[in-house]
């Protein structure tokens, strides 16, 4: 099978397992040409097993990739929860967001899609969640916006921010029900059906755009900073990615030798916060950053969070319920099923995505259905345990599957369990909220702007040059900025009478991608259009994958420890959606997946 370049700017030939497959281009080669069949050989399929140092090594890189948007959803969501000046609340967050995650992987891993992608955090999910927060009964009380006023161990601020904690809980519980439900039960080929690039362009572009004052604020403490963090970034991962920097490695032929990894390419965002907090660390110890809380730059200093790490246990262990007893509101759970939704199409695609950089043939629909079930499985689990967000699938972690040419499940399965004992050091967790706000601030800067421009790039499915496409996605992104910012300015204009639909409304109308994505749906099957211009031909032949030179499709998507197998002797499970075929059938290759829509990307850059 021949591995291609996806749309996610990851390029297949970036790193080198020497003696297996592929040299790199000579120096002066042109790249384009240098990349043949040999060069696009994976180096271990889904089934394979790597040796246990590259599962570790290439499961320690997939937690790497996954870094910067699985840590920036508690520090985003501590706005809403009060939590700005509680550093020990938010390595809680950070630790119980990769247990949580880590167990996840694990289970998609085992008994869901099972193909080698990982599970994380999900913006598609922040965004309502922001956004019910930001309703008059949660706002924040002045006094926890001063840290001079907030005593973190106080019953009145715990119960500030557990009280809005419980409440996101329990919506994201109940909304992850409905996802269970869609998957288990097959229905997510129905909704496929009526979602085109029209429908997710917007949805996914104002998810990005709807966190630029988040964005801002975090960058606007110091840009100084923050513009550095940027510019690494854009260095790293689109000016060096081509260089290659040797790295020590160890065989039993060559024994000590090194091997050229395209370092800058894997790691960009990991590089470019490291070099950034280490200058404001510098910085710090040095006292060129202000050391009085009403100076600009302040937010700058490294050693304004510096007990959390002496506080922090050097053991935790997230448990469901940590933080009480789960609350329910209509008005979240409306809110969550918009983004629940969202996230269930961007993962079909991520899972044909995954399928061909794995060497793995399209997924077929009962693998399918149970990967959806079981990431609403997860998302219900991330609400009881009280991470505040949802669980999807990394498109980034799909991507690198394609620069390191090993798809085996193992490694993912290795970056779960990594993630489990990441989790568990509170240490860790306490580490990462000393990295100063600019610097955060920095890194939303290019992240969202690449979920923006990840939803846009859909369109290339469509016909641009047509008026129809052109009025329904403009009129779909501009409703989705005015809506909600009128809003947000005028809490007290919408009043039915019922409080229980004034919170639903409430929360769906402030929250950028539901209202973006609602417009783009109903304009888009309804204003008449032919498939072609409306992009739905073009994205099912994008789907449409080789399945020449691929492991059969039962040996790779049947379920595990003999179950397939025992399922095999009960004709009448074949008719359950989420259950393989007869034995005798699962081992025959299936066809790629006809009308069904999917999503190139999935935010997990989500964040």
């Amino acid at each position: 099978m021949t591995v291609e370049k996806e749309n996610n700017g990851l390029d297949n030939y970036a790193f080198a397992l020497e003696g297996r497959f592929c040299d790199l281009p000579d120096s002066g080669e042109d790249l384009d040409s240098s990349i043949d069949e040999d060069n696009n050989k994976l180096a271990y399929c889904v089934t394979d097993v790597p040796p246990w140092y590259l599962c570790i090594l290439l499961g320690t890189q997939h937690c790497l990739t996954a870094f910067g948007g699985i840590i920036a959803i508690p520090l985003i969501l501590s706005q809403g929860l009060c939590l700005q000046h509680d550093g020990l609340t938010q390595s809680h967050l950070i630790s119980t967001i990769f247990f949580v995650s880590g167990i996840c992987t694990l289970l998609q891993v085992t008994f869901g899609i099972r193909l080698p992608i990982l599970q994380g955090g999900t913006f598609t999910l922040l965004a309502p969640s922001m956004a019910m927060l930001s309703m008059p009964e949660w706002t924040c009380p002045a006094w926890t916006q001063n840290a001079s006023l907030v005593n973190t161990s106080s019953v009145e601020f715990i119960e500030v921010w557990q009280s809005r904690m419980r409440a996101l809980q329990g919506s994201i519980i109940v909304g992850s029900l409905f996802q269970v439900f869609v998957g288990f039960s097959g229905l997510i080929g129905l909704f496929v059906r009526f979602i085109g690039p029209l429908t997710i362009a917007p949805t996914i572009s104002l998810i990005g755009l709807s966190l630029f004052d988040s964005a801002g604020s975090s960058a606007g403490n110091h840009w100084g900073i923050s513009s550095m963090t940027t510019a690494l970034i854009i260095l790293f991962s689109q000016y060096l990615r081509h260089i290659s920097v040797p790295f020590p490695t160890y065989n039993k032929h060559k024994k000590l030798h090194t091997s050229r990894i395209y370092l800058f390419q894997i790691l960009p965002v990991l590089l470019g916060i490291t070099f950034s907090w280490l200058i404001c660390y510098i910085l710090t110890t040095c006292n060129v950053l202000p050391a009085d809380p009403d100076h600009y730059g302040y937010l700058a200093r490294t050693d304004l969070k510096g007990n959390v790490i002496e506080q922090a246990p050097w053991l935790t262990f997230p448990y469901p319920g940590q933080w009480g007893i789960p609350t329910v509101s209509l008005a979240g759970v409306v809110g969550i099923l918009a983004g629940v939704i969202s996230s269930m199409i961007e993962s079909v695609g991520d899972y044909h995505a995954c399928a061909r950089l794995s060497g793995a043939p399209p997924p077929p629909k009962h693998a399918i259905n149970r990967g959806i079930g079981i990431e609403g499985l997860g998302c219900l689990l991330a609400g009881a345990w009280g991470t505040g967000n949802g669980t999807t699938s990394y498109s980034e972690n799909v991507g690198a599957l394609g620069i390191t040419k090993v798809g085996s499940r193992v490694v993912i399965v290795a970056s779960g369990v990594l993630m489990i004992v990441m989790g568990v050091l509170g240490k860790v967790g306490a580490i990462f909220t000393t990295i100063p706000s600019p610097v955060m601030g920095g890194m939303f800067m290019v992240m969202f702007g690449v979920i923006c421009a990840a939803g846009v790039s859909n369109l290339q499915y469509t016909d641009m040059n047509s008026s129809r496409n052109i009025f329904i996605f403009g009129f779909s992104m501009f409703s989705g900025l005015v809506i909600p910012n009128w809003i947000l300015k005028n809490p007290k204009a919408i009043a039915t009478g019922v409080v229980e639909l004034d919170q639903m409304l409430q929360v769906l109308l402030t929250t950028s991608m539901f209202v973006g994505g609602f417009f783009g749906f109903i304009l888009d099957n309804t204003v008449p259009g032919t498939k072609q211009e409306r992009g739905i031909l073009a994205w099912n032949k994008a789907h449409e994958d080789d399945c020449s030179n691929t492991l059969e499709s039962g040996e790779v998507y049947s379920l595990p420890f003999g179950i397939s197998a025992y399922f095999s002797t009960f004709s009448w499970l074949r008719y359950i959606p989420f259950c393989p075929p007869g034995l005798q059938n699962s081992l025959e290759p299936k066809q790629p997946l006809e009308n069904l829509q999917t999503s190139q990307f999935n935010i997990g850059i989500g964040p």
